[in-house]
């Protein structure tokens, strides 16, 4: 009889929440983690990131506290309190993650994890001491097998970071110092986030993006907006030609950019931010022995997370895109579900997303791009927050709503936002389209007054010729 009914490898935020809902079902859990506790997402990237940027909204603010009747005093900008501050945020959580976990009962086996035969994980010890109360390296056994091992930041040929003059996104993050001048070579969610804190701290940002233009996966409109408001706190923005060559220098770097017309074009820095994405952690695994099936470069899954071999599992980033915690999360809840032989509560459907830059943007469902690519029949409502009374109060006009609405039958497909707060509200379209609602149901609720959400209710309107403040 196997020692665990189930054991996930990889402790991030689709292992350690499936280990938990697991526990709940009254499944025997164990987790193995080679690292840290909370994965890359809470130690690494969404969490650490999402307090310096906090920072950044702290300095933005006193720059900007004289058109509110505040005259600030003398500013003081320390990067090393911030780092401090975002490390001690994802320390916290850390330990919570782990709390959790006892709670519920869950073993924690520390080390290596790869997929010995069916049923079989082989764990090998890591460098460093183990925590407290974790088990040790050795053979464990389990009915069943979840793969949740997420993702790792994708390394440009060439341009590999150095942490001195070349930085990963972990660099950036633990900087003590701020460059003078820096550039982030791509323009996803992660470079453009990184491009917004550096911006607001003084530095001087050149971003690089080999598509035409920045967040390809966003909204066309919405990423325009963004790309305009970066260039307005100084940001050069670069698209259609990548980083061709990194030269050091004595005190810098020089980066040859690649034009959208043809010709080369040479960028000074005293850093330069390689930014261009993640990659699955499919390596090491043992997925060959057993034939696992791969999909360009992640785990090949069903609805349920099943993989073509019986008994293993996979989740999260290594299940391929959208790589997101959240999905992660929520894969996580399904795969361990339909495991516990429980009714699936739903399939993945449409996935939020947030990139959280000042402004931030959270988007959901089809772009107009993409609805116009099937031949989708829509209609759409924008606004724009100059007409929002909150915005206008906050000083943070330059946003905007957009709804997609499907032609047919006037349900919402799809919604993207970028202004002030707008992660916090991109939730009530994903309730929006997970429940079905109609534009006319959404008309018939009442949103509150003063609040940026009212925004939303005007781009509804909107998509019947009915804004009020338009």
């Amino acid at each position: 009889m196997p020692a665990y009914d189930l054991i996930i490898i990889g402790a991030g935020p689709g292992g350690y929440v499936a280990a938990i809902r697991a526990a709940q079902l009254g499944l025997r859990t164990a987790v193995v983690e080679r690292q840290h506790l909370g994965g890359i997402c809470l130690n690494w990237g969404c969490i650490p990131t999402k307090s310096l940027l906090h920072s950044a909204e702290v300095v933005l603010g006193q720059t900007l506290a004289p058109q509110f009747g505040v005259e600030p005093g003398e500013q003081a900008v320390s990067l090393s309190k911030m780092v401090e501050r975002s490390r001690s945020v994802a320390g916290q959580l850390n330990a919570g993650v782990q709390f959790l976990l006892r709670k519920n009962k869950i073993d924690i086996i520390w080390g290596q994890a790869e997929l010995a035969g069916h049923g079989h994980v082989r764990v090998k010890p890591t460098a460093g001491e183990p925590p407290k109360g974790t088990l040790p390296a050795g053979d464990y056994e389990a009915a069943d097998i979840i793969v949740a091992t997420g993702a790792r930041e994708r390394a440009l040929p060439g341009i590999e970071p150095d942490g001195q003059r070349i930085w990963s996104y972990h660099h950036a993050m633990t900087a003590r110092e701020r460059p003078a001048s820096l550039i982030v070579i791509g323009g996803g969610a992660i470079g453009v986030e990184f491009a917004s804190f550096y911006a607001a701290l003084g530095t001087k940002v050149t971003l690089v993006e080999s598509m035409p233009r920045i967040l390809p996966l966003e909204d066309a409109e919405i990423a325009d907006l963004m790309a305009k408001a970066l260039k307005k706190k100084g940001v050069e923005v670069v698209c259609g030609g990548g980083v061709t060559k990194v030269v050091a220098g004595m005190a810098g770097l020089a980066a040859e950019i690649g034009q959208a017309g043809g010709g080369v074009r040479t960028v000074e820095a005293e850093r330069l931010l390689s930014a261009a994405g993640v990659v699955a952690n499919i390596e090491g695994l043992g997925l060959e022995r057993l034939g696992v099936e791969l999909s360009n470069g992640t785990i090949r899954i069903d609805a349920n997370g099943r993989t073509n071999v019986a008994g293993i599992h996979a989740i999260g980033d290594v299940a391929g895109p959208p790589m997101l915690a959240h999905k992660a999360e929520h894969e996580g809840v399904l795969c361990v579900e339909a495991i516990a032989g429980k009714s699936v509560h739903s399939a993945l459907g449409a996935v939020p997303s947030c990139v959280y830059a000042h402004p931030q943007i959270a988007s959901i469902g089809l772009t107009e791009e993409a609805a116009s690519a099937v031949g989708r029949p829509v209609e759409i409502g924008r606004f724009s927050l100059r007409g929002n009374g909150k915005a206008v109060t906050l000083g943070e006009t330059d946003g905007m709503v957009k709804v997609i609405f499907d032609g047919a039958s006037r349900k919402v497909v799809g919604a993207h936002m970028i202004g002030p707060s707008v992660s916090e509200l991109i939730a009530v379209f994903s309730l929006a389209m997970t429940l079905g609602a109609t534009r006319e149901q959404l008309i018939t609720a009442i949103f509150p007054h003063p609040t940026i959400s009212e925004a939303m209710h005007e781009a509804i309107l909107a998509s019947d010729g009915r804004a009020i403040h338009a």
